[in-house]
């Protein structure tokens, strides 16, 4: 996982000893679970049209892995978009 300059300034500081972790209190974990219910659902609903042997291959992909393919798809487009993935050409 690639960090930013405020990421690594932050882990720095705390393998150094300069900053603690606190324990969060009831209102920062209800806040904290709040956040990550409203970070996976998914809000929109696209049709995308697939050649017969991608859609075959994601499935098969998909099965092998243990999860729905439409959640594998879903996976791929946000890791593309978050730049996890790339082209071979890049």
């Amino acid at each position: 996982m690639k960090y930013d300059k405020e990421e690594n300034e932050i882990l720095e500081a705390y393998g150094s000893g300069k900053i603690k972790l606190s324990k969060p209190s009831t209102e920062e974990i209800e806040a904290i679970k709040a956040a990550a219910e409203s970070t996976f659902k998914k809000e929109k609903r696209v049709t995308i049209r697939l050649y017969d042997h991608d859609y075959k291959g994601i499935q098969k992909k998909a099965l092998q892995m243990g999860v729905p393919y439409q959640t594998l798809i879903s996976g791929i487009i946000h890791r593309y978009i978050e730049g996890d993935l790339t082209s071979k050409n890049s």
